[in-house]
């Protein structure tokens, strides 16, 4: 029979990039609208699309081997799973997410301690009576359905919300007052399957192509070609990871070098890499960097 491992891969918000990321990594997942298993080509590996927030706790109680959703996600289920790694993206970009503390921009409320005897609306609940305990503040906090930056002020007096950029807030003429917590994304397994040998190796050689996939977003290579007498000018312009790959020619007197840079800044420095005698210049695309 097959070995296999359960994966649970968010639907919702956290879908477009982490099927983007798999792919990245090498794995080609097709999904419909009509079905929540999609096809992975991998026959070691059965998928399930779940929303984020419930992805933990199917984790913590075995029903999946594995998944990815949000740190944000896992504290509020008080999940108790291994955190296999931490990947560093977002719906909208490769950047943690925070959830704030937001209240429309001609409201009297300042600070945590204006919120007493208040109504929040978060889909954060948990979390965010947690940290009204810790300020000591006795409000009230009810579960949001969705459309929770249209609910202030006319049916509560704050949000807790998720945000990347803030954009969304300001469009709805709220303003930050506090940050709740930081998120990012996580890639989890279940404890037991943490002891299953074969289980565990497959789930850390996918957390190591989906890490390999991150370091490459926003990189590029480059090869070129440099006479020896002007090896020392060119070796001064390049800022790579490791430092350059340097290799002698079959062409005496020639070296061949070989870089990965962030990919804004080649545009500036292959005009100077020309002008300083490098020639054969190829810019090409970077799909994993494993360190």
């Amino acid at each position: 029979m097959q070995k296999k491992i359960k994966i649970g891969l968010p639907k919702g918000s956290l879908q477009e990039s982490t099927l983007r990321m798999f792919k990245k990594a090498g794995f080609s997942i097709i999904t419909s609208s009509r079905s929540y298993f999609p096809i992975i080509d991998d026959p070691e590996i059965e998928a399930v699309l779940l929303r984020a927030q419930e992805l933990p706790r199917y984790v913590e109680n075995g029903v999946l081997d594995c998944a990815v959703t949000g740190a944000d996600w896992v504290l509020e289920n008080n999940a108790k799973v291994v955190v296999v790694t931490d990947l560093m993206y977002s719906k909208q970009s490769m950047n943690p997410v925070r959830w704030v503390l937001a209240v429309p921009y001609d409201s009297k409320i300042k600070d945590v301690n204006g919120l007493k005897g208040k109504l929040l609306a978060t889909e954060l609940v948990n979390v965010t009576k947690n940290y009204l305990k810790q300020h000591k503040v006795n409000a009230a906090v009810e579960f949001s359905w969705g459309a929770t930056e249209a609910k202030v002020p006319q049916l509560v007096d704050a949000i807790v919300e998720l945000t990347e950029t803030g954009s969304s807030l300001k469009a709805h003429n709220l303003k930050i007052i506090d940050t709740i917590c930081h998120s990012t994304t996580q890639f989890i397994a279940n404890k037991s399957v943490w002891n299953d040998q074969w289980k565990k190796l497959k789930i850390d050689g996918i957390a190591l192509l989906l890490q390999a996939a991150l370091n490459a977003v926003g990189k590029v290579g480059i090869k070129l070609n440099v006479e020896e007498k002007k090896l020392k000018r060119v070796l001064s312009l390049l800022p790579a990871m490791n430092g350059p790959t340097v290799s002698h020619l079959s062409r005496k007197g020639w070296y061949a070098i070989e870089i990965v840079v962030a990919e804004k800044v080649v545009r500036g420095l292959i005009l100077k890499l020309k002008k300083a005698g490098a020639e054969g210049i190829i810019e090409y695309t970077l799909s994993k960097v494993v360190p």
